[in-house]
């Protein structure tokens, strides 16, 4: 005889789904006001006891993580996709316009602990999309520049670009992207110019007397 299959209420479930829902929310506003969200704070944002807080999340660390992995998705999918600078260029250009439409949250990503936590945790995929598009685009280069040109193209595709050009340029979204994909180009220029590896010089032929 086989067993009963577990019940399942979508009820509870539906309950459960907009519980989590407040709580995250409930981060952003503690985010937005400046503030680092506790538990005793986020329960009172989504209107619920601190228990149940910690029912749905159990740590700090689970939190955090669920918080920014909602917001990378509100942010616009994490596309790691790219692997020419035409394709970066593209992702700068989506990037840039969406942060300005959270702005407040982009900036506690930058400034709290756990903003840097989620981050690092994003590092490694980042890094490996920015090396990919400059080993695509520079394979004659030498690898230390490639590897600098990379850095500094990461640095460019960032948050930090956004906003030092958003609070010291007064540029929206959309001239930020303008402003670095015209510095990923000229980087790009640059290095193909200058960092090529020298090749070996073939000695001349002998010439007979």
């Amino acid at each position: 005889m086989k067993s009963a299959a577990p019940y399942r209420s979508r009820l509870r479930e539906a309950q459960a789904a907009g519980t989590r829902q407040r709580i995250l929310d409930g981060v952003a506003a503690i985010l937005e006001r400046g503030d680092e969200p506790t538990y005793a704070l986020v329960a009172g944002e989504a209107g619920c006891q601190e228990r149940t807080v910690y029912r749905h999340f159990p740590t700090k660390e689970l939190l955090a993580a669920a918080f920014w992995d909602w917001q990378y998705q509100v942010l616009g999918p994490r596309d790691r996709s790219a692997a020419s600078l035409e394709d970066l260029s593209t992702l700068v250009g989506r990037a840039f316009p969406a942060f300005d439409r959270r702005a407040a949250l982009v900036r506690a990503m930058l400034h709290t602990r756990h903003g840097k936590d989620a981050r690092l945790s994003e590092n490694a995929a980042r890094k490996a999309m920015t090396l990919r598009c400059v080993d695509h685009e520079l394979p004659d280069v030498d690898p230390v520049t490639r590897r600098r040109v990379a850095a500094a193209t990461q640095l460019l595709f960032s948050a930090s670009a956004w906003e030092v050009l958003r609070d010291y340029w007064s540029m929206n979204g959309t001239e930020a992207a303008a402003t670095v994909q015209l510095a990923m180009s000229c980087l790009f220029e640059g290095a193909r110019r200058s960092g090529k590896r020298p090749r070996s010089r073939r000695p001349a032929p002998a010439t007979r007397s």
